[in-house]
């Protein structure tokens, strides 16, 4: 077992080598460890989680077009090439083909515990100190404005309309960040994002207080 996961870091460092920096290695240790932390507390398969933690984004659908489908066949052509059952190769995929927040206005299609561990640990690299970096570095990536007072964030948008937006970055702790403390699945998750939520809030106080002259 300890030889595959080396293997499969070695495959995701190598994968992601030139990623946008919100979306990098990195991100993919952070959300490993997070998840491994989490699962301490947890009833879960440990292979399955790490596997998963390490794939999750693979191939982020926000790098391909918009298709979805590429991460899923990379992890799964990976997984096979490193002879893992199919058993566990459908979980892993189900996982990374169900993680993603997508605006948050979509059908669950699958459950597992090890998906809510991974899916807790994704969503605390999205908030708190790390998740306002990496905001803002997927907007600079994306050339987009930091605030525009005269665009609102939008607050009901489909999961196209969130995948295809284009708002300031600002906007992105409205439609997504300051939502995920509510849509945490396990205990230690919750606790976490809690911490990290209010940091953000108390970010946000300061950065209006900035751009309106008054700090």
């Amino acid at each position: 077992m300890d030889s595959l996961i080396e293997n499969t870091v070695a495959f995701v460092k190598k994968t992601l080598k030139n990623a946008e920096g919100g979306h990098d290695w990195f991100h993919i240790e952070r959300v490993y460890k997070n998840s491994l932390l989490i699962a301490k507390t947890e009833k879960v398969d440990q292979l399955v989680v790490e596997l998963a933690a390490l794939l999750h984004d693979i191939a982020d659908s926000k790098f391909h077009e918009g298709d979805e489908t590429v991460g899923p066949k990379l992890a799964r052509e990976f997984l096979e090439s490193q002879f893992v059952i199919e058993k566990v190769i459908q979980h892993v995929i189900q996982i990374i083909e169900n993680i993603s927040f997508k605006g948050g206005n979509h059908n669950v299609e699958f459950a597992s515990p090890e998906l809510d561990v991974v899916q807790d640990a994704d969503r605390l690299d999205a908030i708190g100190a790390i998740g306002i970096a990496r905001a803002f570095s997927y907007g600079g990536f994306k050339n987009r404005a930091i605030y525009d007072p005269s665009v609102p964030p939008n607050l009901n948008m489909s999961k196209e309309e969130y995948k295809k937006s284009i708002g300031p970055s600002v906007n992105h702790f409205y439609e997504k960040l300051l939502l995920l403390k509510d849509h945490m699945n396990t205990e230690t998750g919750k606790k976490i994002a809690k911490e990290r939520h209010v940091f953000m809030e108390k970010y946000l106080k300061q950065f209006y207080g900035e751009w309106q002259g008054r700090l």
